[in-house]
This record gives structure tokens, C-alpha cells and sequence, in this order.
């Protein structure tokens, strides 16, 4: 396991037993199976229910309601491992526990904690979360999609876009403008009429993942599915905080993944006589690799400190998502390099890591977007207005 800078040594044991206990079926269930399924473009959707076992959806929600009741480094540890075996497995994975899961505990009534967690923890339910619209990714304050309050009941219409889990989804959280225009969460559940979730194909990356569309037309949202603890636009992206924290340590996992299959190919595929991590330029890229993957766990590290402390700020987990995410798929493109042609070959994982960072790097708030977001606390001066 790829640790130059003995992290291990600043974790606790329920933080190794977590990440080891991860890998270990990532290794054992997911690495054997995960290029095929790329391959064909299809979930390997007989893997929730592990998760689920496994204690993969939920690990900092509390025990209570069926979580792990682990703290957030434990959180960013698994996330890591899941995303070594593939990025959208842990994109699966972080929607259910930091975009459905956190939401109903966070926001939600008691009753609904009660009736809704417990079975996504277990894998019984898989849930997705509805915020970007087809015409609102970036800009999340131009929402289209509305509640009409008819008493006792809500009606949703409008429509959510690139929805992970969509299409097999239970549950979805969904965020609409009330006639306020204050932005409210529900729970839509699999079946309530007019709601629909087609299933958007031709996908070149995060072939593993099922990505859809959320469409509701008239759909009746009985009052008490209403998340009630809090409105406003400050709730879900309090979600994305939760959801960007995970990927700045998935990330790390794609990267270790994409190094060590690099490390390895370089010292058993021989040119001009010798094994071609030998060479100079090899060993650059080697070195490169391994000195950008040790900040990342340094960076993600003191983030998850921050967390546990209450302290993390957004725009310290904007820094970690989109420097992490960026070194991944520069990882991943040198990696592909040294392997030369195998390098595009699934009898290797290079290419699908790279294929699936460049929707990594995009969503959960644009490469750019964080950028900016960091811009403006230097400043501040938002620059998106």
C-alpha cells in the first residue's frame, strides 16, 4: 500500500480496520469483476447489497440508524479503497452517504430517519440526490424545478439531470423552490406517479455507474416527506461539502491504482536489455507520481483532522476535491504512458481510472467552479457574478 510518509502512523485502528477491511474486498469482489463491467457499460448491481454488509454506505452516520458510526477520516479511508477498485463504484457509494444518508440525518424528522436509513445502510434501499437541471449545472441558484403546496400535500414538477443511481433508485432526495422561491429537500420514493428516471446511455466514462435523468410531472410529495429541519439553497450544498470531502480522498485511491500498476509494468517489461523502470524518464515519471499522491495524503489528511474537529471550512474542501482530482488524472496519464499501447488495454486499469476522472473532474462542482470558489475567499470578490 502506497504510504511514503508512514500516514499510517498518525491513524487510529478503527481508521486502518475501516481502510483495510475496504481494500480487502475491493481486492477480493470488485478488481476481478470491474473491468468487464466497464467494458459492456453496465452497474454490477448484485455489489450493493455487499456495500451495504460491508458497512460501505453510511460508515459516519450514527449506529442507531444503521450506520457505522465511524468518524470522517474512517469515511475518507473507505472512499479511498472503493474508488482504487473504481470511481464510479465510490460515486455509488458517496451519493448514498453523503447526498441521501447525510440529508434525512442531518435534516430530516426522526420518523424519517427511522424509516428511510436503516435500509440504505444496509443496501436494501439505494438512494441518488436531485439538484443539477439541464439548464442550471454550475449555477444551482437558478433552479427551475418547483413545489406547488395543495394542503396537505406538495406537488413537484421540473426536472434533475446526470443523477447517479437514478434509474435503480428507491428513494430520491430532491431540492425544488417552494412558491417563495426557498428551496426545499423531499423525498421522492420509486413509484409515485408522474415520476420517472430514464437511464442516460453512451457514456464513456463511469461506464461501471448507472447515471439517469429525474423527471416529475405533477408528483404528489405527502407532507411528511418534506425534509424539515432545514431550507434554503445552504442545504444541499452543505450535501456537496459531505460529497466533495469523499472524492478528495477517492481520488487518492484511483491515483495509488494507476501508480503501482505503473511501478509494477516498469520493472517486469524489459527494452534494450534492461526492465524499463531502469531508464531516466521513467523514473521521473515514477517519482512524480509518488511525490503528487504524498501531498494529496497530507492535504486530505489534515482535511479530515478539520472535519472531525467541526472546523473544515467549504473552501478548504474545494482546495482538497479539485487539487486531488487533478493529480489523479495526471497520475493516470503518465501511468498510461509507461505502459505504452497496454496502456489503453482493460487488461490493465489505467484507461478506465482516466476515462472515469474526467467526469470526476467535472462534476461535484467544475475544476474551474472550485477555482473560483477559492478566488473569492482570497479576495473576496465572487467572480461567477
Amino acid at each position: 500500500m502506497t504510504d511514503f510518509y508512514n500516514i499510517d502512523d498518525l491513524l487510529n485502528e478503527e481508521q486502518k480496520i475501516a481502510r483495510d477491511a475496504t481494500n480487502a474486498f475491493i481486492t477480493k469482489d470488485v478488481k476481478p469483476i470491474i473491468e468487464e463491467f466497464a467494458q459492456k457499460s453496465e452497474a454490477p448491481q448484485h455489489l450493493i447489497q455487499k456495500f451495504g454488509e460491508m458497512g460501505l454506505f453510511g460508515p459516519a452516520i450514527p449506529t442507531e440508524y444503521g450506520g457505522g458510526g465511524m468518524d470522517d477520516i474512517a469515511y475518507g479511508l473507505i472512499m479511498q479503497e472503493v474508488e482504487r477498485g473504481d470511481s464510479g463504484l465510490r460515486s455509488m457509494a458517496s451519493v448514498q452517504s453523503s447526498l441521501v444518508m447525510y440529508p434525512i440525518y442531518t435534516f430530516g424528522s426522526d420518523e424519517q430517519r427511522k424509516k428511510y436509513l436503516p435500509k440504505l445502510a444496509s443496501g436494501e434501499y439505494l438512494g441518488c440526490f436531485g439538484l443539477t437541471e439541464p439548464n442550471h449545472g454550475s449555477n444551482p441558484s437558478g433552479m427551475e424545478t418547483h413545489l406547488i403546496d395543495k394542503g396537505d400535500y406538495y406537488l413537484l414538477n421540473g426536472a434533475k439531470m446526470w443523477i447517479t443511481n437514478s434509474p435503480i433508485a428507491d428513494i430520491a432526495v430532491v431540492w425544488a423552490r417552494d412558491e417563495n422561491k426557498r428551496v426545499k429537500g423531499v423525498i421522492v420514493e420509486k413509484g409515485m406517479a408522474g415520476f420517472t428516471a430514464p437511464e442516460i446511455h453512451n457514456k464513456w466514462s463511469l461506464r461501471a455507474s448507472i447515471t439517469g435523468e429525474l423527471v416529475f410531472d405533477n408528483v404528489k410529495i405527502p407532507k411528511e416527506n418534506v425534509l424539515p429541519k432545514k431550507d434554503g439553497l445552504g442545504a444541499p450544498l452543505m450535501c456537496l461539502d459531505s460529497a466533495r470531502y469523499g472524492i478528495a480522498w477517492g481520488a487518492i485511491g484511483a491515483a495509488i491504482d494507476c501508480y503501482e500498476t505503473a511501478r509494477d509494468y516498469s520493472l517486469e517489461r524489459k527494452q534494450f536489455d534492461k526492465p524499463i523502470g531502469g531508464f531516466q524518464l521513467t523514473q521521473k515519471k515514477l517519482s512524480e507520481m509518488l511525490t503528487e499522491i504524498t501531498k494529496a495524503q497530507l492535504l486530505a489528511l489534515r482535511l479530515g483532522q478539520l472535519k472531525v474537529n467541526g472546523k473544515a471550512t467549504s473552501t478548504q474542501i474545494s482546495m482538497a476535491k479539485r487539487n486531488n482530482v487533478e493529480m489523479a488524472l495526471k497520475v493516470a496519464r503518465e501511468a498510461r504512458q509507461i505502459l505504452g499501447g497496454m496502456g489503453i488495454s482493460g487488461e490493465y486499469p489505467i484507461m478506465r481510472h482516466m476515462m472515469n476522472l474526467e467526469s470526476v473532474i467535472t462534476y461535484e462542482g467544475t475544476h474551474d467552479i472550485h477555482l473560483l470558489i477559492l478566488g473569492a475567499d482570497i479576495t473576496g470578490i465572487p467572480a461567477f457574478k
